[in-house]
């Protein structure tokens, strides 16, 4: 049964998807979460790093929208068929996360080339930080990686994941920049929701789509799919809504 350890509500900020906004998380540190939880807390909107679960409670916006696929009703479009094909040579292993140094230069290789193109703010995650984001102990936690064996066995790309009864969730990508032409975080996606399809699973949580963030449009893409309108309240049930547009 889950412990909590730690609940944190921080104090606004200025939102690194819409820079005008105001933002602010609701964290809750535990321990002992067990899969049948972890599914609850996505029901309700919650995303996981480590053993911090957490979700948005910013004072005046509500452009994070939770968002899941409908596995069994989901069809590529044109241009998703397309990436799963750039990246249909790569051998694609699931497993426990891990840490390694071929992963943190992987981690580091592709946020350098993001800090450079899209000036994100420099990323200094050494193996500790690794561990308690992506490879924290946990019954759920899943990796999923992506090598080139042409050459050499190269690992090019890492997709981190939860898997629970009814559900997978896509937590976090990153991959080789000299792969990007091949669309992995794209084809990550394609590849979860196969992996979630082929073991009778419902839904693939994506986390927040934002309208007004381009690096997060894409995730509108994948449908159909249900989104949560509105983050439920204590005790409220979670009441998500079906949607079919791209929009």
């Amino acid at each position: 049964m889950a412990r909590l350890i730690q609940h944190i509500v921080e104090p606004p900020r200025a939102c690194s998807y819409i820079p005008p906004e105001r933002a602010s998380l609701e964290h809750h540190i535990l321990l002992d979460v067990d899969a049948d939880e972890l599914e609850a807390l996505l029901e309700r909107g919650f995303r996981r790093f480590g053993p911090d679960y957490f979700r948005p409670v910013c004072p005046s916006c509500t452009a994070c929208v939770p968002t899941r696929i409908l596995t069994s009703e989901f069809k590529p479009s044109r241009s998703q068929r397309r990436a799963r094909n750039r990246g249909a040579e790569l051998r694609v292993v699931v497993g426990p996360p891990r840490v390694d140094e071929d992963r943190l230069a992987l981690y580091h290789a592709w946020h350098g080339d993001r800090e450079r193109a899209r000036e994100w703010t420099p990323g200094k995650l050494n193996s500790r930080d690794y561990f308690y984001q992506f490879a924290f102990p946990h019954p759920s936690a899943r990796e999923v990686a992506y090598y080139d064996d042409e050459a050499g066995g190269r690992l090019v790309a890492i997709g981190i994941c939860d898997e629970t009864p009814r559900a997978w969730s896509a937590v976090y990508c990153f991959y080789d920049p000299a792969y990007a032409w091949r669309s992995p975080g794209v084809g990550n996606v394609l590849t979860v929701v196969d992996i979630a399809r082929a073991q009778g699973k419902p839904y693939v949580y994506l986390g927040y789509r934002v309208a007004a963030c381009p690096s997060l449009r894409y995730k509108s893409t994948f449908h159909p799919q249900e989104i949560l309108p509105r983050l439920p309240e204590d005790g409220e049930p979670p009441r998500w809504v079906r949607v079919d547009d791209q929009g």
